[in-house]
C-alpha cells in the first residue's frame, strides 16, 4: 500500500505541454486535464485566448508550486494579420471599429520595412480585452462593460519578426481588396501579439487585425513536445505524458545531497557548500542521492550555504 501511495504522488506532479485548440479557454484546459489526471491541483503559465492555439504549459500536482522558477520568458508565435480595419478585440472575434481603408500603398518592401521598425525594444500599451489587471480590475471586464482606461505603456522586446507568407495579390498595386499575412514572432512573456499587429497596421497606415494565432513555444516548451485534451483523454495512463519536474527547472544550477543532508534539506535547514561558483542569491536545484528533485533553495554568499526556498514533499 504504501508503495502504491508513492507511485501515485509521483504520477501527478509534473509538467503537462498542451496543444490547446481553438474555441475554448484557458480554464476550460485547466479543467479537462483535471478530470483526465483525476487530480484536483492544475495550474499553467500562462494563459490563451479562446480563438489562439498552441502550446499551453500545465503545470500538475507540486509542481505548481514550480511556477516563479521556470524558464518562460520568451514565446514564439506564428499569426495571420489581416489589413484593412482595427476592431475592437484586436483581433477576429471583435467588431470593425471603421471603414476597409485604402491599401494601394501596401506592399511587400513597405511591410518588410514596418516589421524592422518592431524588432528590438518597443513599448506597448496593453489592450483593453486582456487579463492584465489595473487597480485590482481586469481590463477585459472593464471592456465588455463599455470603459476604457488608461493604460501605461510597457517595455517588450521582439527577438524575431518576419514574414512567413504573403499572398499574390500583395504585389498588385492596383488591387484594394483585405490583404493577408502571415508571420513568425520570438518575443519576450507579457508581449500582446494582437497589439502588434494593430501597431504593424498603424505604422503602414491601413489598420490591422489578428486572424489568427498559434503559440509554438514557450520558454523551453515547443509545440512538437504537445498533445491535444482529446489525445489525452484517450490515453490509459494519461500521466505518462508528465515531464518530470526535474527537466522543468534544468536551467538552474544543481547540487546533489547525500541522504543525511537531503534529510534536513526537507526539513527546510540550509547546506554549507564548498567549491562552488554560485553567485549570491542565485536558484539552485537541491537533489536527493537518486537524483530527484526535492527542494529549490538559493545560494547565501555570505554564510556559503544554499538555503531551501521551496520544499518538495
Amino acid at each position: 500500500q504504501k508503495s502504491y501511495v508513492s507511485l501515485r504522488l509521483r504520477l501527478v506532479n509534473g509538467i503537462l505541454i498542451i496543444d490547446k485548440l481553438a474555441g475554448i479557454t484557458s480554464h476550460d484546459v485547466v479543467y479537462k486535464v483535471r478530470q483526465a489526471l483525476k487530480t484536483k491541483r492544475v495550474g499553467h503559465t500562462g494563459t490563451l485566448d479562446p480563438f489562439a492555439t498552441g502550446v499551453m504549459v500545465i503545470l500538475v500536482g507540486q509542481a505548481t508550486r514550480l511556477a516563479q522558477f521556470l524558464d518562460k520568458d520568451s514565446k514564439e508565435y506564428e499569426a495571420e494579420i489581416r489589413f484593412g480595419f482595427e476592431t475592437d478585440t484586436g483581433d477576429r472575434t471583435g467588431s470593425p471599429k471603421s471603414e476597409v481603408q485604402d491599401q494601394k500603398s501596401l506592399s511587400v518592401e513597405a511591410l518588410e520595412t514596418a516589421l524592422a521598425s518592431f524588432r528590438g525594444e518597443i513599448e506597448q500599451v496593453p489592450p483593453m480585452y486582456s487579463a492584465k489587471k489595473v487597480d485590482g480590475k481586469k481590463l477585459y471586464e472593464l471592456a465588455r462593460k463599455g470603459e476604457t482606461i488608461e493604460r501605461k505603456a510597457v517595455k517588450v522586446r521582439i527577438e524575431k519578426l518576419e514574414l512567413l507568407s504573403v499572398p499574390p495579390e500583395l504585389a498588385d498595386e492596383t488591387a484594394n481588396d483585405i490583404k493577408t499575412v502571415s508571420v513568425r514572432v520570438a518575443c519576450s512573456a507579457g508581449t500582446y501579439i494582437r497589439t502588434l499587429a494593430e501597431d504593424i497596421g498603424r505604422k503602414l497606415g491601413v489598420g490591422a487585425h489578428l486572424t489568427e494565432l498559434r503559440r509554438t513555444a514557450a520558454g523551453k516548451f515547443t509545440i512538437d513536445q504537445a498533445i491535444t485534451l482529446e489525445e489525452l483523454a484517450e490515453m490509459q495512463d494519461p500521466a505518462s505524458r508528465l515531464v518530470p519536474m526535474e527537466k522543468v527547472v534544468s536551467h538552474l544550477a544543481r547540487i546533489e545531497l547525500n541522504e543525511d543532508r537531503a534529510a534536513k534539506t526537507r526539513n527546510g535547514l540550509s547546506t554549507r557548500v564548498f567549491d562552488v561558483s554560485y553567485k549570491d542569491g542565485e536558484l539552485v536545484q537541491m537533489l536527493d542521492a537518486a537524483k530527484r528533485l526535492i527542494a529549490i533553495g538559493h545560494y547565501d554568499a555570505a554564510e556559503n550555504v544554499v538555503q531551501p526556498k521551496v520544499v518538495l514533499v
